[in-house]
């Protein structure tokens, strides 16, 4: 890529291409059968050589792991999650608009790299197939208990992904890339979050990392609070405690002149990350057209959704209740309750 002076004063990569908001998935929501232990934990790599570690992870009771195993070609890393990142929103927007959708897409790559803000020289099309092999090749294992009985399951990111048309100089023109049944599932689950446009213009993968977790606690609270070494497991750095905290301040005063970090304010203090929303992404969910289920829930159904959410705005998981949804339920009141309470199970304090 070659920055000119003014782009390499700026934490941002160049912006390729103008498009429209993405709706993505945050992976750790995607787990099937809701395992909290996934949702917890990084799937993918900050490393920029490959990274051919396995990795595994376990809940605070040591009753639930997560076991990441790499192939030969390493880890998939969060950049490679871009290509997640679109396909996800391309099967969502296909929900949106009521047609029929697939595991297995096919897509022009010429797209995909606009979309993602990734190169489209030949070089970036190499950049594609390594990330391709990654995804397919980084195999995820955990124990999930369901009724008291436990299970193991052993699945992938996607399943498979091939080259449909090639140019003459060798270039990809259509892919077909077939996601797994996790990510599926949790297209189909409506478990999807809206990230930024400026995602795909972060350098780092640490601050990609960073905002992804700031997305997903935060979302639209007042603020969110997280220790520093809880943190450097959550991103899954490999960096000492001293590094992890060198490169987090280098993030947080590179925002402070910039101002190069979607959404979120992120502050340093006694070795605690504190994380609020940035006012204009305050301003803009506020401003945001209600969804189109027009109806009005009872009173007091608020209060008993606060207890089934502690510490959770309720008006915020309404919102996401009503963008879920797709038709009106039968019993709204009770519809949004039982939200709430998986919300909480999933996701547990806010």
């Amino acid at each position: 890529m070659g920055d000119n002076t003014n782009v390499a004063r700026s934490p941002l990569l160049p912006l390729r291409h103008e498009q429209g908001d993405l709706f993505v998935c945050d992976i750790f929501d995607a787990a099937p059968k809701g395992d909290t232990a996934s949702m917890e934990h990084p799937i993918f790599s900050l490393a920029t050589k490959p990274d051919t570690k396995i990795r595994t992870y376990e809940s605070p009771d040591g009753k639930a792991f997560v076991k990441v195993t790499p192939s030969v070609e390493g880890l998939a890393t969060v950049m490679d999650r871009d290509i997640l990142i679109y396909c996800i929103s391309q099967v969502m927007a296909g929900l949106k608009e009521g047609r029929e959708i697939s595991k297995t897409l096919r897509i022009r790559a010429y797209d995909m790299q606009l979309a993602t803000n990734r190169g489209t020289d030949g070089r970036g099309y190499e950049q594609l197939r390594a990330a391709l092999e990654r995804l397919r090749g980084t195999s995820i294992s955990t124990n999930i208990t369901t009724g008291g009985e436990e299970q193991w399951e052993n699945f992938g990111l996607i399943d498979k992904s091939r080259i449909v048309r090639e140019t003459r100089e060798g270039r990809m023109q259509e892919l077909e890339i077939t996601l797994s049944d996790w990510v599926f599932n949790a297209i189909r689950g409506k478990e999807v979050l809206t990230l930024n446009r400026l995602y795909f213009q972060l350098r780092k993968p640490l601050e990609r990392r960073l905002y992804e977790l700031a997305r997903k606690h935060c979302g639209h609270q007042d603020i969110w609070k997280i220790g520093l070494e809880k943190l450097r497991a959550k991103t899954g750095s490999s960096s000492t405690p001293k590094e992890f905290k060198r490169m987090v301040v280098a993030i947080i005063e590179a925002d402070r002149e910039h101002g190069h970090m979607p959404d979120y304010h992120f502050e340093l203090e006694g070795g605690i990350l504190t994380v609020t929303p940035k006012q204009c992404f305050t301003e803009a969910y506020a401003a945001s057209p209600a969804p189109l289920l027009s109806f009005h829930l009872n009173p007091d159904t608020y209060e008993t959704a606060r207890e089934a959410a502690p510490s959770w705005d309720v008006h915020y998981l309404e919102r996401e209740w009503r963008d879920w949804m797709q038709e009106p339920p039968r019993n709204p009141d009770a519809a949004f309750i039982g939200f709430c309470r998986k919300w909480f199970e999933k996701r547990g304090r806010a």
